[in-house]
């Protein structure tokens, strides 16, 4: 336990004592006290003196002493001046005080920076174990990984709001990442899955828009099993909203499960792309097609190549929509009545989406 802590709390019962409040380590050196000008001297006390005793205080030499607590705590003692109640009582509360700063310190500040460290890949891989067991972080829990993308409105109270919507700072961590994401680091129960996830997705979304009227996107990763999985499940999120973007942009919450053949155009090179567009429409490039066509295309997708449903979502006769796929066929080459066209076409349509977002980005 830091030094640092000690300190600050011990500097606060000068308030409610003048009596000499302090901490030493187990060769005696103050390391934190009321009185300033006893830090860095020692004080003649030894922890076996405590450790032979069945009392939960001991005086000695004029002064009462304290253990501070289990596991890390057990190199420092608590000590104050005098042999009395006073003494007794100030040493107990200050060894609560103490424990509870530290446990607040390693649990909220220390874990969450650990685990921001993993997801921004600031940590050797070799390191996230042997810290997660310094911690007592649990490494094989599983969790899920949630970044919100605010495309409008304040990073600052979008953090507060979500920080107060998953309060257990020891197993949930909210993280401010640059000015618009917000990555939540979720533990799921056991039998937790991306169902799960998408239910928890869709109340922050509806929170942040009914009390911050802010806009955002949200990306889902794969559940993390082990926390040597979060950098990666981190970067399937970010992934999700990029590609979310391009194939689905009407579409506020996105899982990087269900983006299907778009995770894999999205690693192609647009030199192969082009390539690949070129070879599908030989007769006549995709341009060709009007707005009214490609529409028409869309909802015949959407209602899986089937020809009456689609005329009756589009309000047309059915002979009119076999007329438009047939003058598809002429000008493309390809008859979306059969699968095995119709699925090129759908990857077209997707790759030309893809090198559209590509140009805007220059």
């Amino acid at each position: 336990m830091s030094s640092r802590i000690f300190q600050s709390v011990i500097i606060q019962m000068k308030d409610a004592t003048d009596r000499p409040v302090g901490v030493i380590d187990a060769d005696g050196a103050v390391v934190a006290s009321s009185d300033l000008s006893l830090i860095g001297t020692n004080i003649d006390f030894k922890l076996e003196i405590l450790e032979g005793s069945d009392a939960t205080t001991v005086a000695h030499e004029g002064k009462t002493f304290k253990s501070l607590g289990p596991d890390t705590s057990d190199d420092f003692t608590i000590f104050a001046s005098g042999v009395d109640e006073f003494a007794k009582t100030l040493c107990i509360m200050a060894s609560i005080a103490i424990n509870e700063a530290g446990i607040y310190f390693e649990e909220n500040h220390d874990r969450r920076t650990f685990v921001k460290t993993i997801i921004t890949e600031n940590i050797l891989p070799g390191d996230i174990y042997v810290r997660a067991k310094e911690l007592r972080f649990s490494p094989d829990v599983l969790r899920g990984v949630l970044v919100i993308r605010l495309t409008t409105g304040s990073n600052i109270s979008a953090v507060e709001l979500i920080q107060d919507a998953f309060p257990d700072k020891q197993h949930d961590f909210v993280i401010s990442i640059g000015d618009t994401d917000i990555a939540l680091i979720k533990e799921m129960p056991p039998t937790g899955d991306l169902k799960y996830l998408e239910k928890l997705a869709q109340m922050i979304y509806e929170k942040i828009q009914a009390e911050l009227s802010i806009n955002a996107v949200i990306g889902l990763g794969t559940p993390s099993r082990h926390l040597r999985e979060l950098a990666d499940r981190y970067k399937e999120a970010l992934i999700s909203i990029d590609i979310g973007k391009v194939f689905e942009p009407d579409k506020s919450i996105i899982n990087y499960e269900t983006l299907g053949i778009g995770r894999l155009i999205y690693q192609l090179p647009t030199t192969l792309c082009e390539i690949f567009l070129s070879e599908v429409f030989k007769r006549n490039p995709i341009e060709a097609l009007d707005q009214e066509t490609l529409f028409t295309i869309d909802k015949f997708f959407e209602n899986s190549l089937n020809v009456s449903e689609t005329s009756r979502k589009l309000f047309v006769h059915r002979n009119t929509l076999v007329y438009r796929l047939e003058k598809i066929r002429k000008i493309t080459g390809l008859d979306l009545r059969e699968f095995d066209h119709a699925i090129i076409f759908k990857v077209a349509l997707m790759v030309k989406k893809y090198l559209i977002s590509q140009e805007s980005k220059y």
